[in-house]
């Protein structure tokens, strides 16, 4: 049995923390905030429950997975899932509005329907194509972790590299399938689910909306932040030892690798092996000394990458919400182009988008309202990194307030107006997710997937330090909560089974 101390409790350290303890190890779990989640927090406000993290459940096959792992009571008994039978609502700039059906088979038609004649076979033709990039990638890239070999491996099966076409751009993939813009700004979208530029992120990520739509869209009455704290049960059941509110203020090592933390009040838990849930910059940089070698080539490695989009978000408690909103909706940007290059600066400092696509979230749960006349929504748009230095100080006076008046206007002018209705509204910027989740800039998936090498600069899961080893969204394979599970499987699997 060895000693293990995994730094922070966002899903990826929960499910780690886990799977350790399930494998017989001893685990001590520390955590900055006073409560577990990391991005998928919960916010509470006069009876009102938002989810300020992730809002939708995707793969849910993979936390099935965590949970039969881990023993304990079937996952249905804590965190029955809700399947939805209208993934989300798009409204595109011509006012055109899209539902897309939960069932796969039922998308064309729909697709056909409010886009027109043969809309659904350009659809299900690319659709056919991202298939086989999922089966090429599943198993040897996201389920495994992504070493030397792993990259000699994929590069020796020319029809596998064929197919994911790393040379080819998301936004170039779609373009040969799909002729209809409204297509290609649906595909366009599935790029920010990674927090990346569809121009510039590559072709394999054609798999998010492939799993997105074959596998549904689901939902887990009273919030996904339930995810969080029911983990956090069963690893304490598990008998991890979970310290909140507590800071570590460095990883020690030796000429070995680690050899345990120093917490910020100066005392230290020993450990045969470091997990950080962190955000693998934080990691390098801040909790690792400076003559660590593993850490100066991670950190210079680190440098070379494009820091993810983050997210200005309100959390609106509404009064007699509009009836007929699904629990997806997205209102596009007239120019979405503009709306990439203001958030990753490309045409000089990053800016807040002027007319950014909106997201809403806006459950059909009465567990999240104080009544049935009332609405919790999540509203989202795409924003820069807090930056003082070279972009967006989100801290500037006035700032936020005024860009949150100016997304509620913009969702008046495409046909979703609320203003009238609301009670509360909470506005978190970037530079509150830093502070929130010690994330630098607030970028919500660490480094974006920019560039055809993208994937490949992503920190792997075993670091180059001896005994340290990265999960969640920072590291592979990537930002999302299947992926930040799929992380905790590799991780767990890379330790082992106590001896």
């Amino acid at each position: 049995m060895s000693k293990i101390v995994v730094i922070g409790a966002g899903v990826g350290g929960l499910a780690v923390a886990a799977r350790l303890a399930a494998q017989g190890h001893s685990v001590t779990l520390i955590e900055q905030a006073p409560v577990v989640g990391g991005k998928l927090g919960v916010e509470h406000v006069d009876g009102f429950v938002f989810d300020t993290g992730p809002s939708l459940l995707t793969l849910p096959q993979v936390l099935e997975d965590l949970f039969t792992a881990i023993g304990g009571p079937p996952m249905a008994d804590d965190l029955p899932v809700r399947q939805l039978e209208i993934a989300c609502r798009y409204t595109f700039p011509d006012g055109v509005v899209l539902d897309l059906p939960g069932d796969p088979r039922e998308i064309p038609g729909a697709l056909d329907s409010a886009l027109g004649p043969g809309r659904g076979a350009q659809w299900s033709s690319f659709m056919e194509r991202a298939e086989r990039i999922w089966d090429a990638t599943l198993t040897p890239f996201l389920q495994s972790p992504i070493d030397l070999r792993t990259m000699l491996r994929l590069s020796r099966r020319l029809r596998d590299l064929t197919t994911i076409a790393p040379w080819k751009s998301l936004r170039g993939l779609g373009t040969s399938y799909l002729s209809d813009p409204r297509l290609r700004m649906l595909l366009d979208r599935y790029a920010t689910y990674t927090g990346s530029d569809p121009r510039r992120a590559p072709a394999a990520l054609a798999s998010v909306p492939y799993a997105e739509q074959a596998f549904g869209s689901w939902y887990i009455d009273g919030g996904l932040g339930r995810i969080a704290s029911v983990l956090l049960s069963r690893a304490q059941a598990l008998g991890v030892e979970v310290r909140l509110d507590t800071r570590v203020s460095e990883i020690l090592t030796d000429a070995t690798g680690v050899r345990g933390v120093q917490l910020s009040d100066g005392s230290v838990v020993d450990a045969d092996f470091v997990v950080a849930n962190a955000d693998a910059q934080q990691v390098f940089n801040d909790l690792l000394t400076p003559d660590q070698p593993g850490a100066r080539s991670a950190a210079r490695r680190l440098r070379r990458t494009t820091r993810s989009l983050s997210g200005f978000v309100l959390l609106l408690a509404l009064d007699n919400p509009p009836g007929d909103q699904p629990h997806h909706h997205v209102l596009f940007a007239e120019d979405y182009d503009d709306e990439f290059d203001a958030v990753f600066g490309r045409k000089g400092r990053a800016r807040p988008v002027p007319r950014p696509t909106i997201y809403v979230s806006a459950p059909s749960d009465p567990a999240i309202t104080p009544d049935d006349q009332t609405g919790a929504w999540f509203v989202l748009v795409n924003a820069p990194p807090h930056d003082p230095a070279e972009g967006v100080d989100w801290d500037a006076p006035g700032l936020r307030e005024h860009y949150a008046d100016q997304v509620l206007d913009l969702m008046a002018a495409r046909g979703l107006d609320v203003s009238d209705r609301i009670r509360h509204r909470v506005i978190i910027s970037p530079a509150d997710l830093e502070r929130r989740t010690l994330t630098p800039g607030g970028s919500i998936y660490g480094t974006s997937s920019n560039g055809a090498l993208a994937a490949f600069l992503r920190p792997s899961n075993r670091s180059p330090v001896p005994g340290l080893y990265l999960v969640g969204g920072s590291s592979h394979p990537g930002g999302g909560l299947p992926l930040v599970m799929m992380s905790a499987k590799i991780v767990a699997d890379m330790i082992g089974a106590a001896g």
